[in-house]
């Protein structure tokens, strides 16, 4: 006993000189540690920049003893720790001490000196040093080469719950090394959870969330540009992007940030969701940007073998069965536990008699492809032989491309056998080809057969009155229709002026629309605002679509809806939202346009995390595409239209990111030799509106290019022109000009965009902004001219005379800035009746 008191003495006495030996390599603020230095308990590693930090952390105020090593992204402190070594064995003080080995690597001593982990490198030596990387990326390496190749260790090959970028993400297929995330047990206990995050390189490669034995999501095949269940990858995320290898050696995907994207960090949560969260420097929080799973059509195989989701309840999904398939247990279906799911109503050919038959393949559209567990892939065939391949095997229900990419309908094989599982419908998802009996009434072919005869002599009886009842109910239909017709040219504004006569006016029924919007729930509700509600819908042809239902007390009138109908119908443009119909059904009014899935302008740009998406070649392409849009309006149509209320919520982004000008309820058409008119009912939302408009009422092509010079400025600064206090000026075109005659307009840029811009554009675009928001109109350009000055840049830009019309009236007095954003925000704008 004597002896291991002694010995315990000497070690305590060793490893007290340990921490008070400076290895050179240690410290505060030091990336570094040597062979034979250390940090202890309050010391920490820095990296190069700052941006990462290394140390011991307690992440339970309940528990302060309990002492972890981790990494954290400095500015947010523990509140983001990135990765953790001893996640399943902690310290019980904060006696702990980190060491360099030159045997093992990286160790960690409890205060007793017991190793809490280790490293374990292979191949450390004397010259071996450990580093904090400026990617977060803690290696152990030869002290002469910073090389990757060198790495002897990483923490990047070891997660805890948080992917960063430049971390691989899958399996190595020759060595078995994986690369997964895995949940904390609690949020404030670190060790193992019940939730691991793998790729699933048995058939085509898919990411799956587990939940102990349990597959709990499925992100969906690899199809050559995206996981099948998540196709917004191909488009949304512009703030990063995943570089796939699929090979014989390794499936992985490497996390990549492109530039001016704040840092990203993707984290597996204790609860099983994925989260992408963004740190947004000016308010010091991290927001999240998006998560899986979105919705109960996410939970794994939620409708059971041969079973369809598609949500229409957020709470619970909406499962139905393939076509051609039954529930298996229909009363279990009714009280929407489908997981039993769907068999067969009619056998296969094959399944009768094994040999090939004339069974057929129907296509099921828009999905998340099935889990391809039971599947087979062939990358080298074409889809027709992969349809061949599937028709001579009875035990293939269903097959479909592997790879999306070219032209066509994609190329590779994938073959499901027996049964299909965890099917989605999704938006821009994938063709599934479904295998199903040649006659889905098979088994009713003998009886159909000796009833003919009898069918055919009643439907001979009968064709007779159905064809005088169809004849009757078109007539009535012709009639509602023109109805319609009348009571919306019956009191458009000028309407010689739009040629009546040939205006094309498509209706649909109030029955469609609300079936498509599914009772107009609000599950399916995209926003609100002075005008009514806008709903995501599918008609019955599958389009997706918004519908815009004016509220009964709506401030926008019979007048505007029917000049908004009227006016897009005869107006087609790239750079204008199109409408697709409307309806009229006693007090109801509404508007159906085609669906943009990128929200507004203003969702963007004034989005602490969003505005990072709309980097500068983006944002210049939109400044352009409106200026585009108003020129069809003021010049290039055969009609001069005044929109009257331009601005950033109502411009619409389609999936490219390209611009739409809606929301035409205001719009005012002018004859050929007028150019200018004044009302008394003065519409639109303060800020945008030109001062001659606001205070007179007088209006003209030169008002909406005010509005567009005040969209520019916002769009290049992600400032609203609605903030009374901007950067300690009246309003942002107070500041812009500021910053103009003093020479910072590059000041004006917003800080999302310091690597992507091209300042000599932004400039460019400054000035002309300014130029459109001069007080007299007779100073703005035309449209065209504005069009010309983006265009060529060799085009000369008049200089701007300070705009003196600063003053803006709050919201109180009638603005719509208060109002919610939404994916297609058509009916924010605000009547404000003039003084």
């Amino acid at each position: 006993m004597a002896v291991l008191n002694l010995v315990a003495l000497i070690f305590a006495t060793l490893l007290l000189l340990l921490r008070r030996s400076s290895g050179a390599g240690a410290g505060i603020s030091s990336d570094t540690l040597n062979s034979g230095g250390n940090i202890t308990d309050g010391e920490t590693l820095l990296s190069a920049s700052g941006s990462f930090t290394l140390g011991f952390f307690s992440p339970s105020t309940t528990v302060p003893t309990k002492r972890y090593l981790g990494i954290w992204f400095t500015a947010s402190g523990t509140d983001a720790v990135l990765w953790v070594a001893n996640r399943d064995t902690p310290l019980n003080s904060s006696s702990g001490v980190l060491v360099m080995s030159s045997r093992v690597g990286l160790r960690l001593l409890d205060g007793s000196g017991q190793t809490a982990w280790s490293s374990n490198t292979t191949g450390a030596s004397a010259s071996s040093v450990a580093q904090l990387l400026e990617s977060g990326n803690l290696v152990v390496r030869e002290q002469s080469s910073s090389a990757s190749a060198a790495f002897q260790w990483q923490s990047f090959d070891h997660p805890s719950n948080t992917l960063l970028a430049g971390m691989r993400f899958g399996k190595n297929l020759k060595t078995g090394l994986e690369w997964s995330l895995t949940s904390w047990r609690a949020k404030d206990d670190p060790a193992t959870g019940a939730y691991r995050r793998v790729m699933d390189t048995r058939g085509l490669p898919d990411i799956v969330t587990w939940q102990g034995s349990a597959k709990k999501y499925r992100a969906g095949p690899w199809n050559g540009r995206w996981f099948s269940g998540v196709p917004e990858m191909d488009s949304q995320y512009k703030l990063f992007y995943i570089q796939m290898v699929d090979g014989p050696d390794e499936v992985t995907y490497v996390l990549s940030i492109t530039a001016g994207t704040p840092f990203t960090r993707i984290v597996l949560d204790e609860v099983g969701k994925v989260q992408v969260l963004l740190w947004i420097p000016s308010s010091r929080v991290w927001k999240e940007f998006t998560w899986l799973p979105r919705d109960a059509c996410d939970d794994y195989a939620s409708c059971g073998v041969f079973g369809l989701c598609n949500v229409d309840d957020a709470s619970a999904p909406s499962c139905s069965c393939a076509v051609g398939f039954s529930p298996v247990n229909a009363s279990e279906w009714s009280r929407k536990a489908a997981s039993g799911g769907c068999q067969r109503d009619v056998p296969l050919e094959c399944d009768r008699n094994g040999t090939v038959t004339t069974d057929r393949f129907t296509p099921v559209h828009g999905v998340k492809l099935p889990d391809t567990d039971n599947a087979t892939v062939d990358m080298g065939a074409t889809l027709e032989q992969c349809r061949a391949r599937c028709l001579a095997n009875c035990s293939c229900v269903a097959y479909a491309p592997a790879d999306i990419r070219g032209e066509g309908n994609g190329s590779g094989c994938v073959m499901w056998k027996d049964n299909i599982v965890d099917v989605r419908y999704k938006e821009n998802g994938q063709d599934l080809y479904l295998r199903l009996a040649k006659s889905e009434s098979g088994k009713r072919g003998h009886v159909a057969t000796i009833l003919v005869p009898v069918m055919a002599s009643v439907l001979v009886l009968t064709a007779a009155g159905l064809y005088l009842v169809w004849i009757c109910k078109l007539r009535a239909k012709r009639r509602n229709k023109d109805n319609l017709r009348k009571a919306i040219l019956g009191y458009s504004t000028a309407p010689y002026e739009l040629g009546d006569e040939n205006v094309e006016l498509p209706f649909v029924s109030f029955e469609d629309i609300a079936a498509a919007t599914n009772n107009f729930s609000e599950d399916n509700m995209l926003g609100q605002g002075g005008f009514g509600k806008v709903y995501k819908g599918m008609l019955p042809d599958n389009k997706v679509v918004a519908i815009k239902r004016l509220g009964k007390g709506s401030r926008q009138g019979a007048e505007e809806f029917r000049n908004e109908v009227v006016l897009i119908a005869k107006l087609q443009h790239r750079n204008l939202v199109r409408l697709l119909g409307c309806c009229i059904h006693g007090d109801e009014r509404l508007l159906i346009y085609e669906y943009l899935p990128n929200k507004s302008l203003d969702c963007f740009i004034f989005d602490a995390a969003s505005k990072y998406l709309l980097d500068w070649p983006t944002r210049f392409k939109i400044i352009k595409g409106v200026s585009r849009g108003l020129l069809y309006l003021h010049q290039d149509s055969r009609l001069t239209i005044i929109h009257r209320d331009l601005k950033t919520s109502n411009i619409l982004l389609d999936a490219d990111m390209s611009p739409k000008i809606s929301d035409f309820g205001m719009a005012r058409i002018f004859g050929g030799n007028q150019h200018e008119a004044n009302t008394n009912r003065v519409v639109g939302t303060y800020g945008y509106m030109s001062p001659e408009y606001a205070m007179d009422g007088a209006f003209s092509v030169k008002s909406d290019t005010y509005s567009f010079g005040v969209i520019v400025l916002e769009i290049i600064s992600g400032l609203k022109i609605s903030l009374t206090h901007c950067k300690g000026f009246p309003n942002l075109l107070a500041y812009a000009w500021s910053l103009w005659i003093n020479d910072r307009a590059t000041d004006l840029v917003d800080s999302s965009l310091a690597k992507s811009c091209s300042y000599s554009e932004a400039l460019r675009c400054i000035q002309i902004g300014l130029l459109c928001v001069q007080d007299n109109p007779d100073s703005r350009p035309l449209i065209s001219s504005v069009v010309t000055m983006l265009e060529n840049e060799t085009t000369p830009v008049p200089v701007p005379i300070q705009p003196m019309y600063f003053s803006y009236r709050g919201t109180t007095q009638g603005t719509d800035e208060n109002t919610s954003s939404s994916m297609n925000n058509m009916s924010l704008t605000t009547v404000l009746e003039g003084r």
